[in-house]
């Protein structure tokens, strides 16, 4: 029993450690690596499923060194790239140390798993573990914090890993059971189903989002972690626990093509639902694979036993490599899409068929031998530590914090890359200092995040309105969670949103309009958007999609439009503003540019006004933040 409580422990942290590196190395890909959209997707892609084909021949590195050697060497490789991901300045050197540490991961997995033949324990411990520690951290990693309780936390995880794995050592018997395969297999699977939608802190507040604000506008965090221990519940207590036998244990299987197909109908009003569906239908799928097979039935003959024992070995370490390719693949495919532009929403409802179908291949367990946690007890203690996160969240207001109506506002549009500065590190403390600087009473953002596994699962927008102390209105464009916001220190009133057309663009785009209520019957309409151009064209169409839809939506009360156009003045789309009797609200500090943040060349953030809206002290602070300058205008409102 202590050998299965030592080798479930050091697994959960293992996974805990390896989901942290893959929150890091992930977004490097993209903001590193990608060198901001300059990088083709092909490129991107071939480096990211470069290093778990690599890992496929880690079978063959343990089978010819030995299990122990390979693993305690690879767990200390990780541990080290895991703090050192802490201390590092960003740029090259982290996207590197985050290679490092994902593939020393992997390989780490591949030595475990040639002598554990009972992963699920600690698979789903470590992925129960690992979101509500999300959750309670807000979405926001220990990577990403730097404070002492970081580096404590972090310390006290990564010595723990080290010490388990250097004392677990083999099973006193020298030899392991036979089972292990299929639930090996389904790491992978697993780990991206979980992250993208079963057990995702980020998802889950955006989805309730959808279903608390009926006005649009943002409520507190409270509700918005509502649903993770309900989610974390529901998996450990399928996972943990002896599933039914016969045609009854399709539930599971059932639970997680249900929740697949309803996060795949890219339905703000359906994340939650699909939520809990694939936390239990996960965590169900994973039990059905959990066997516990004894020891070979002819261990009394040393050298067949031996034999028999390595070759099972090798078949698990290729059944987790094949299964975190599977995760590339799944990632891979589904988040390349929004820059090639081909249909997606397959990719979750087909690797949860694969899960599916393996777990109900399984053959049913007879006699189980019981976890080395109490699945109850286990499940409790988990789902206490993910309630502590509506608890310590703070609440964001959601009325005006100002007395009105006022003389000016002061509005600013960013296009703030999912929340990553140029040096690839998550910089919120950055992009909340530049913006408050401004003093800002209207924020329009672009590029806004709520839980792409791609950008590290984080809810950007959320996390930022906190910072700011401002509510928030989004508008989804290119799935439920990406789009555009406005933020107000004013009340917000009647949120619309109109999808703008492709136009064979690979990204969705979309515009938002707000309006302000500022009191005394005075109201400004708000327009956000994010113009989306075609390869090698301009956005002429969307912009005239947005300019026409903003002044339908103003209907002559005052109106500003902002946010990354893609277009320069003099260009044919920005001309579609111009047209519809808007001014440049820059005109008179022109050149001013905005992009790329540490050499600004090109004039593509804007703000346009109605007549009647005076602006003045136009700027574009300098910032390292996203990889686009903030853009920022005082306007005078006309008089009562």
């Amino acid at each position: 029993m202590r050998y299965r409580q030592l080798t479930t422990g050091t697994l959960a942290l293992g996974v805990i450690l390896l989901i942290d590196v893959l929150r890091v190395w992930l977004p490097g890909i993209i903001t590193i690596f990608g060198q901001a959209a300059s990088t083709p997707a092909e490129l991107m892609g071939a480096f990211a499923l470069g290093w778990f084909v690599l890992a496929l021949g880690a079978p063959a590195v343990v089978r010819r060194v030995g299990a122990r050697p390979v693993t305690v060497v690879a767990a200390v490789l990780l541990a080290v790239a895991r703090l050192a991901l802490t201390a590092t300045p960003g740029g090259r050197t982290q996207l590197w140390l985050a290679t490092a540490g994902l593939l020393a991961g992997l390989v780490w997995l591949v030595g475990v798993a040639a002598d554990t033949d009972r992963p699920v324990p600690g698979l789903a411990l470590g992925f129960a573990v690992n979101a509500a520690l999300h959750a309670v951290l807000d979405t926001v990693d220990l990577v990403w914090r730097g404070d002492w309780l970081a580096w404590l936390l972090s310390s006290v995880a990564v010595v723990l890993f080290v010490l388990g794995t250097a004392q677990r050592g083999t099973r006193a018997d020298g030899v392991t059971g036979t089972g292990g395969v299929r639930a090996w297999l389904l790491a992978g699977p697993t780990l991206l189903l979980a992250a993208m939608v079963a057990l995702s802190p980020a998802l889950a507040r955006t989805g309730m989002s959808y279903l608390v604000a009926g006005d649009g506008v943002a409520r507190s965090p409270l509700f918005g972690l509502a649903p993770v221990p309900v989610a974390v519940a529901g998996f450990l207590c399928t996972a943990l626990t002896r599933p039914p036998r016969g045609w009854s244990r399709a539930y599971g299987p059932v639970a997680l093509l249900a929740g697949a197909v309803l996060f795949a109908l890219d339905r703000g009003d359906l994340l939650l639902p699909a939520i809990l569906l694939a936390a239990v239908g996960l965590g169900a799928c994973l039990a059905l694979t959990d066997d516990a097979s004894g020891p070979d039935s002819d261990a009394s003959d040393t050298a067949n036993a031996s034999d028999a024992s390595s070759d099972r070995a090798a078949r698990r370490g290729y059944a987790v490599a094949a299964g975190m390719l599977v995760f590339a693949l799944g990632a891979v495919g589904y988040y390349s899409a929004y820059d090639l532009g081909y249909p997606n929403a397959a990719v979750p409802v087909v690797v949860a068929g694969l899960v599916a179908v393996v777990a109900f291949a399984a053959r049913p367990v007879v006699h189980r031998l019981p976890g080395p946690f109490p699945p109850l007890r286990a499940a409790a203690a988990v789902t206490a530590l993910a309630l502590l996160a509506p608890v310590l969240a703070d609440d964001i207001p959601v009325a005006s914090n100002r007395d009105g109506p006022p003389e000016r506002l002061t509005v600013v549009a960013y296009n703030i890359r999912m929340g990553f500065g140029l040096d690839g590190r998550f910089d919120l403390p950055g992009l909340a200092e530049v913006v408050d600087r401004q003093r800002p009473d209207v924020v329009l953002l672009s590029e806004v995040d709520r839980a792409w596994l791609l950008n590290g699962g984080h809810d950007t927008l959320d996390l930022l309105a906190g910072r700011l102390g401002m509510p928030y209105v989004f508008g989804p464009a290119a799935d439920p969670v990406w789009g555009d916001a406005v933020l107000s220190r004013w009340p917000m009133r009647d949120p619309r949103s109109l999808p703008l057309p492709a136009v064979g663009a690979p990204t969705g785009a979309q515009a938002l309009a707000v309006t302000l209520d500022l009191g005394d019957g005075v109201r400004t309409a708000v327009v956000s958007t994010h113009l989306q151009p075609p390869p090698g064209r301009g956005p002429v169409v969307q912009a005239r999609a947005v300019a026409d839809f903003a002044t339908r939506y103003a209907a002559g009360r005052p109106l500003v439009v902002a946010g990354d156009l893609n277009t320069e003045p003099g260009d044919e789309a920005y001309a579609e503003f111009t047209d519809a009797g808007l001014a440049d609200a820059f005109a008179a500090a022109r050149p001013l540019a905005t992009s790329p943040a540490d050499d600004p060349r090109q004039q593509i953030d804007h703000i346009f006004v109605s007549p009647g809206l005076t602006p003045g002290d136009p700027v574009a602070p300098r910032s390292t933040a996203s990889d686009h300058l903030p853009v920022a205008v005082t306007l005078t409102l006309p008089p009562r």
